[in-house]
């Protein structure tokens, strides 16, 4: 026997949604392709169903954070190219060759480190099953031409998180491109503002093609450029250059409210549990820790098993947050607890095992991870990510199936 869902509560993910999203944002951003962020943990949605439901939507490139991410993804048996958003650590460098990922790069260190080991141990199976400039056989190129392992270099154009200085961009580049084992597939940055018309947008984009220009004089040339995430794909046109980095948009937000427009974006996660206790209090009962919250009459209270530790903010109790059931809206009752919540239903039926939607939408209302957002001065991508492992994923509509 099992114990590992034992608990009423559950995020579910509609798969089927969220390969709509990918098809509806590769639709806007063609020629351009469409990259699928599934870092951390697919935003909280599970990486790998994410990743497959992505691609069959017409992702062609994925994109992670950390090279463990990667391998779980060719673990899996996805073969898609898979880009590293930043350079990893030089002990990293085993595992990206090993599983075939695309690794990002910005220093001269990071460039020699990778070609080196190719050329000590060369390019290898490991196990892996392809990927970016594969053919699956341990050839670190599809094509049999021994162009070289893939890599892309990134110029930091003013976001200041990582990547190469604009005026040190021509000599990590002219490392790659000095050594046979490697390749330049791709040059690339990050916007800071997308999700907003501000100016300094423009300013990213023409650095950026200027150090293009300035590396196609000295004949380091890429073979394709890339700048947009979510906010560029939407709202900048002209940020969509060869590729477009979604991350946010695919799982049904926007990177900033009203961003998306009318592209009918859906949300893909629902996060819902069951009652698990119910009791009758009289007026004048406080709840929970702190004893804050005073019933101001007769009420049914019920628990609800999901708490601060599986990602609903324990400031969420200050806030007049509310939860569904029986298709309306409820309000927190009291202080958050670790692994529980109470919910004042006032004189409305309720028992155990009932449907509590946190997330989601239940009858005709709604509740989205952009309103906890706004209740806690965050934004949405935080609300998603910190939907904790202890919740199960519960996965429907898989186009895979």
């Amino acid at each position: 026997m099992t114990t590992a869902h034992l608990r009423p509560a559950w995020a579910e993910v509609d798969l089927g949604r969220l390969q709509a999203n990918v098809e509806r944002l590769r639709r806007l951003v063609a020629p351009a392709a469409l990259c699928a962020v599934v870092k951390a943990d697919g935003y909280g949605h599970g990486a790998v169903p994410v990743a497959r439901a992505a691609l069959a939507g017409g992702a062609v490139w994925l994109a992670v954070a950390l090279v463990e991410e990667g391998v779980e993804l060719r673990q899996a048996g996805i073969d898609a190219p898979v880009l590293v958003l930043s350079q990893p650590p030089l002990s990293a460098w085993g595992a990206v060759v090993e599983h075939h990922l695309t690794p990002t790069v910005d220093t001269i260190e990071g460039a020699t480190a990778l070609a080196d080991r190719l050329a000590q141990h060369g390019p290898g199976a490991g196990g892996a099953t392809g990927g970016p400039g594969t053919s699956g056989t341990g050839s670190p190129d599809a094509s049999g031409d021994g162009r070289g392992w893939p890599v892309h270099v990134k110029v930091d154009t003013g976001m200041h998180r990582v990547g190469a200085a604009p005026e040190q961009v021509a000599a990590v580049a002219a490392a790659v491109m000095g050594r046979k084992e490697l390749r330049f597939e791709g040059l690339w940055s990050h916007l800071a503002v997308s999700e907003t018309d501000d100016r300094f947008n423009q300013a990213q984009l023409e650095l950026l093609a200027k150090v293009r220009a300035a590396l196609a004089a000295a004949g380091l040339e890429p073979e394709m450029v890339h700048a947009a995430n979510s906010g560029g794909g939407l709202l900048h046109p002209d940020a969509r250059l060869d590729m477009v980095r979604c991350g946010i948009s695919i799982y049904g937000y926007p990177p900033a409210p009203g961003v998306a427009g009318d592209l009918g974006l859906e949300p893909v996660m629902t996060l819902a549990a069951g009652v698990s206790h119910v009791q009758r209090l009289p007026a004048g009962e406080r709840i929970s820790y702190g004893r804050r919250y005073v019933l101001t009459a007769d009420a049914n209270v019920a628990t609800v098993p999901l708490g601060y530790a599986d990602g609903v903010p324990r400031r969420l109790s200050s806030t007049g947050a509310e939860v569904l059931i029986g298709g309306r809206r409820r309000p927190v009752a009291g202080t958050i607890t670790m692994d529980q919540l109470m919910v004042d239903c006032g004189d409305h039926p309720v028992q155990v095992g009932d449907e509590v939607v946190l997330i989601g939408r239940q009858g005709d209302e709604v509740i989205t991870a952009e309103e906890w957002a706004e209740r806690l001065g965050t934004i949405s991508y935080e609300i998603l990510c910190g939907v904790g492992p202890r919740v199960r994923r519960r996965y429907v509509n898989d186009p895979a199936a």
